[in-house]
């Protein structure tokens, strides 16, 4: 009962549309602006960057806080036992921004959901997340695509959590199994998000950010 209660928490509080409801707090209707999107990037565009960073921000404690509230039952489960439940509420929670319930299952594209799962599975994740992070920083910088920093990221996380494994003494493949299939299907779930962006991409029609101060 434990299980169920705290997947379908993770799901809830994952649904909830900060974007939208900090542009509605300003009178917009983010859904009608830019590319139609509830996450950061769209919410810079209607509001400009401050508002846009603090929606990243809360779309990452969605992520972030049921995984430390899920690493408090840690006794009461066996090693294995406890994985499974540690990934299947963080999935539940980057499912809920994705198909949120309140939105008629039509939401964001999870990364920083995403982000904030990763960095609440300590270890194994947080590492991986914080070297995934950089790098979504550096391309971002460098390019000023957010969502072509957001496929190298996610592309990147499974390629460092298999080096962590292999580098780390106390890493056993055997054991963190688990923990690699979620690594790939996750980012799987962030890159078919950004099919819209990916074909953008190709055409040259992609919007950059930083271009100017807002």
């Amino acid at each position: 009962m434990t299980f169920i209660i705290l997947i379908i928490g993770a799901y809830l509080v994952g649904s909830i549309p900060f974007g939208l409801l900090i542009a509605k707090a300003h009178g917009k209707d983010l859904r009608s602006i830019g590319s139609g999107n509830i996450g950061a990037t769209n919410v810079a565009r209607a509001l400009g960057r401050k508002w846009a960073y603090l929606c990243f921000l809360l779309d990452m404690l969605k992520g972030a806080l049921p995984m430390f509230i899920v690493g408090n039952y840690r006794l009461q489960f066996t090693n294995y036992q406890f994985l499974w439940l540690w990934l299947a509420v963080g999935c539940a929670a980057i499912l809920g921004h994705i198909f949120p319930l309140y939105l008629k299952f039509k939401g964001g594209k999870g990364v920083a959901t995403s982000l904030g799962v990763a960095l609440g599975l300590w270890p194994y994740y947080t590492i991986c997340a914080l070297f995934s992070l950089a790098i979504w920083v550096a391309v971002v910088l460098k390019w000023r695509y957010i969502s072509l920093a957001s496929i190298i990221a996610s592309v990147t996380f499974p390629l460092v959590l298999v080096c962590a494994i292999i580098l780390m003494a106390n890493w056993d493949f055997i054991d963190l199994w688990p923990l690699f299939i979620a690594a790939a299907v996750i980012p799987l779930m962030v890159i078919i998000r950004h099919r819209g962006n990916i074909r953008r991409l190709f055409a040259g029609t992609e919007s950059k950010i930083l271009t100017r101060p807002t």
